[in-house]
């Protein structure tokens, strides 16, 4: 039986995610010469998936950058959290989370994006076929499992009461609650909660069990677009210049090499990795894997990926209207990917000029 985390916890994460994070080296020396820059970055996992860093590695398309793992987590403001404060080199997490974060002036900058939504990588909002949840209204006093707080999830679920006319008040009402991923399905068929987020994977085993139905998709809300993006320190940035662009260019050449590869080879080299790394993990759900979702040619991040959420969180208060601006969280200054670095081959990823801003 899974361990629910209540809105008191909430509250803690969310204070935490508040305060402002301290600018900790991540590397040493001046970031000079290329020599003296790191080329083993630290991060966190996602038990049972393949992140696009690890798929990249696989491929070789991060050259001599190597990759250290240091643990899983199942938060993306946890992960880009540690990446601000120097214990990860790079973290992931949903754009509005990002923003969150940086209007706290945390060292930070988003430099590509690696997930979004289209018609086969969503997040759902699903209830058991018998439920007696049939609309927005209907969420009212209700328990919403999901896999963190302050990010993708809870942020669809507002525009989603938010478009059906609900009131701030009511809205407040629906309680989204931590529900580890691997248990959400669980969850729900126990009725422990009356609605759980489902993506991807889990999304697609739940269903082939059947039994349980769609309330609403974040799809059918905002259609195709890049949901989160990789964040590093400043300072790694300003002193790792061209393991950065090693970096973020072997994730550029990953996405296209997934969207151009057929969908068996994809699950077959995601498979070999998880085996690979000995992690004591399953790989059966990767067979449902469809898409990673990025809408943008090699994850290259737009305004418009953000102000959407700027504004959303403008309106709820959590931030100051004007008081962060799209431009400044971002930049592709470290992705080189081009057109003619074609990923349908694993090899070394190139180091080209600077894709611009």
């Amino acid at each position: 039986m899974s361990t629910l985390i209540t809105p008191s916890s909430r509250r803690q994460f969310l204070t935490l995610l508040g305060l402002s994070a301290v600018a900790v080296s991540c590397g040493s020396g001046g970031g000079g010469a290329a020599k003296d820059q790191t080329k083993t970055l630290r991060y966190q996992g996602w038990a049972g998936s393949v992140i696009l860093p690890e798929l990249a590695e696989d491929l070789g398309f991060l050259d001599d950058v190597k990759l250290k793992w240091v643990g899983n987590t199942i938060s993306g403001p946890q992960d880009i959290q540690s990446a601000a404060t120097g214990q990860v080199d790079f973290g992931g997490a949903f754009n509005g989370a990002v923003v969150k974060l940086a209007a706290r002036k945390a060292p930070i900058t988003a430099v590509i994006s690696y997930y979004g939504v289209d018609k086969a990588a969503y997040n759902g909002f699903y209830v058991l076929k018998d439920s007696p949840i049939h609309s927005a209204r209907d969420l009212i006093g209700k328990k919403v499992g999901m896999n963190t707080l302050g990010a993708h999830s809870e942020a669809m679920l507002d525009i989603y009461l938010q478009r059906h006319g609900l009131s701030q008040a009511d809205i407040k009402k629906a309680e989204p609650l931590v529900v580890p991923p691997v248990n959400t399905e669980q969850s729900l068929r126990q009725k422990q909660i009356q609605v759980v987020v489902l993506g991807d994977i889990l999304r697609d085993k739940a269903l082939q069990t059947g039994g349980i139905r769609p309330l609403f998709t974040d799809y059918q809300l905002l259609g195709d677009f890049s949901a989160g993006t990789y964040v590093v320190n400043d300072r790694f940035l300003k002193e790792n210049p061209d393991t950065a662009r090693t970096f973020v260019t072997g994730i550029a050449r990953a996405i296209e090499w997934a969207r151009a590869t057929p969908r068996d080879e994809v699950i077959a080299r995601q498979i070999e990795i998880v085996k690979k790394r000995g992690r004591n993990e399953g790989t059966a759900p990767l067979k449902y894997w469809k898409s990673f979702g990025v809408a943008e040619t090699a994850g290259r991040i737009t305004d418009k990926e953000f102000q959407l959420w700027i504004d959303w969180l403008a309106k709820r208060g959590d931030i100051e209207k004007g008081q962060v601006k799209a431009s400044d969280l971002y930049t592709n200054e470290f992705n080189a990917y081009s057109r003619k670095d074609k990923a349908d081959k694993p090899s070394a990823a190139k180091t080209t000029s600077k894709s611009g801003s």
